[in-house]
């Protein structure tokens, strides 16, 4: 088996949610952070034989460049790596499955009481916006009909704020005040449909690969109509 590029580049993006992984039977990749606030699943082109763990997935994703043209074949207790002469491999061991921290069970998106399409431009001005204010909180509510995005400290009524307002859909007469970790907008670049649901979960679905991540959250988030 030979991994794309795009799936190695989910990998990567994976292994800033979770160091490590459980990669199932199927075309499936998922991972949860070690928080569990954040999930994200991944639908790839490659279809993996059978169940193995990565305790480091980023030492794994650089086994990978030790041999050119890596193509794996996996045994009961490792993979081999090697380039396409077979002069050059590596054996690398699977974690035990109970070392690792995997998602349970798919997440369940409740309905949603917000829906807006986040460019990649956007997103970029607004983690450009926390790193410059020094921020790590985004703010999203209704505003004259449209969606307020702002990076602020939200328990400080005072603090610097950028803000940027997009189109949206929700209820003409909702208030809320959803808030979301930017750290933990740990996703693929790219433009996504987003979804919020007052249950304090968010869904990111990527509109050109086959990704989602449901980032929970913050308890401070609030929603009435």
């Amino acid at each position: 088996m030979e991994l794309s590029e795009s799936t190695l580049n989910i990998l990567r993006n994976f292994s800033g949610i979770n160091q490590n992984i459980l990669i199932k039977q199927g075309s499936a990749l998922r991972t949860i952070s070690e928080a569990r606030n954040v999930v994200a699943k991944a639908e790839v082109t490659e279809e993996f034989s059978k169940d193995f763990g990565i305790y480091d997935l980023n030492e794994f994703i650089g086994v990978m460049s030790l041999v050119d043209n890596p193509s794996l074949k996996f045994d009961n207790d490792y993979v081999v790596v090697s380039d396409s002469t077979g002069r050059s491999n590596v054996k690398y061991f699977y974690a035990a499955e109970e070392t690792l921290t995997a998602p349970s069970k798919d997440v369940n998106m409740p309905e949603p009481d917000v829906k807006f399409t986040l460019d990649n431009d956007t997103l970029n001005k607004l983690k450009k916006a926390a790193s410059t204010l020094g921020h790590n909180e985004v703010s999203i509510r209704a505003k004259d009909g449209v969606l307020s995005l702002s990076v602020l400290e939200n328990q400080n009524s005072t603090s610097n704020t950028f803000s940027i307002d997009i189109d949206g859909e929700f209820k003409e007469d909702a208030v809320f005040n959803f808030v979301i970790n930017i750290s933990n907008i740990k996703i693929l670049p790219g433009d996504y449909d987003v979804e919020i649901s007052s249950k304090l979960i968010t869904q990111f679905k990527h509109k050109g690969l086959n990704v989602t991540y449901w980032i929970a959250l913050e308890k401070s988030s609030t929603y009435g109509a």
